[in-house]
């Protein structure tokens, strides 16, 4: 059957996969269980396969396969897409997260742009390929992860699943490792689509990110007697011109890439105390560094580190947890190929199809540490994702699905 991807989409948005992002929570809305038992009936029902793969309570990895003229136990082509299931959170939005509206030639909701409304494409195309099953189209896997807000754990351990590798370490919470193969993907597929908002350009290389924790530790006391007590704010505001002057002043000059750019570095959490009447014994903030597809980001850490040790000296009461978060670039060192030929399909369908360099993150340097020539791809811009009052384009909605059945066709 061919699927209308506004319909697919309207009925994504409307279930709540909402990323936790690290925090404790309940409520109906967390987790992407709903929408994993919404796409297996789904693929169920136009007769395909499907493989579960679980990592974390309540998560779980989704696959579905179409077969090609050749099957890949044969020596056929495969082409593997994949999307995330999981949104951000909701807190702040300035419309119903769930209740898809369409008004504008836009549609409305949480995930429509980031990135349901690139899952809907890949559906989409996936049944029509069923439907008209055109001659020479290779073996063709959806996959649908989990956890691509807060850690890529879904990405990694699908990696690890279909290539029979140890996942990557340092991406966030403990996942479980891989159950044994999957039947569905039995080899490293010879191309990979990661569906993220990029206006229907070809997205080859983007940066990675080191993240971590940073504490500086005082001594509390009465508000009333300071003297008495040792202030960790105080402590933590050195720290943080020092991480000021080093994001300014050093990390742009470490690296640059000719689509990427340079290097970055922020902090964006910053908590502590207990009460006004109390001298703060504790404070800690997050630190993002975002790294180029030509650095480790184990290694930029560590030069942060080195820099803070160098410039505030052994006295200062400061402590670094070991990163929650160490990924790595998408290079474009592996993917011209690829890139050139979707390029060449999305301008048939009369887009611009760029090959570009992104400054965020995505699951496909998941899937590129395999030997797997990957890209990014889809519709809608990344200046919609995460919004208020998140939006898609209908009409790059629809050029998407048509863009990736050709893709797969041709």
């Amino acid at each position: 059957m061919n699927l209308d991807v506004v319909q697919l989409l309207s009925d994504l948005v409307r279930i709540p996969s909402v990323n936790p992002m690290g925090r404790p929570v309940t409520g109906d809305i967390y987790y992407e269980h709903r929408m994993t038992g919404h796409l297996e009936g789904l693929f169920r029902s136009l007769g395909l396969p499907v493989e579960r793969h679980a990592v974390a309570p309540l998560r779980d990895n989704i696959v579905t396969r179409v077969d090609g003229d050749v099957p890949p136990e044969r020596g056929g082509k495969i082409v593997m897409l994949e999307a995330h299931q999981d949104t951000v959170p909701v807190e702040g939005m300035i419309i119903e997260p769930f209740t898809p509206k369409i008004d504008g030639g836009r549609l409305y909701g949480r995930g429509s742009c980031d990135i349901k409304g690139g899952m809907a494409a890949m559906i989409a195309a996936v049944a029509r390929l069923v439907k008209e099953k055109p001659r020479g189209r290779p073996t063709v896997i959806l996959v649908c992860t989990i956890n691509e807000e807060h850690g890529f754990t879904g990405a990694t351990h699908w990696a690890a699943t279909y290539s029979g590798r140890p996942p990557d370490s340092g991406h966030g919470p403990e996942m479980a490792p891989p159950a044994g193969r999957s039947e569905l993907l039995p080899r490293v597929p010879d191309a990979a689509i990661v569906a993220e908002p990029t206006q229907l350009n070809v997205v080859v290389a983007h940066k990675g990110a080191a993240r971590w924790r940073c504490s500086t530790r005082g001594v509390a006391t009465h508000s009333s007697q300071p003297h008495l007590g040792d202030n960790a704010f105080y402590h933590m505001a050195r720290v943080l011109l020092m991480l000021e002057q080093y994001g300014r002043d050093v990390v742009p000059k470490l690296a640059s890439h000719p689509l990427c750019g340079h290097p970055t570095l922020s902090v964006g959490l910053i908590w502590g105390g207990v009460s006004v009447n109390t001298i703060p014994d504790l404070c800690t903030i997050e630190i993002d560094r975002r790294v180029l597809p030509v650095e480790d980001a184990q290694v930029a850490l560590d030069h942060c580190l080195d820099y803070l040790r160098t410039q505030l000296g052994p006295r200062l009461p400061i402590v670094h947890e070991a990163p929650f978060m160490l990924t790595r670039g998408l290079a474009d060192t592996n993917n011209h190929e690829l890139a050139e030929w979707l390029s060449s399909v999305i301008r048939k369908h009369g887009g611009a199809g760029e090959r570009i360099g992104v400054p965020f993150g995505t699951d496909a340097p998941h899937f590129a540490a395999t030997g797997c020539p990957t890209v990014v791809f889809g519709p809608g811009s990344i200046n919609q994702a995460h919004t208020a009052d998140e939006w898609i384009d209908i009409e790059q909605l629809r050029a998407a699905a048509e863009i990736l059945y050709d893709f797969v066709r041709e």
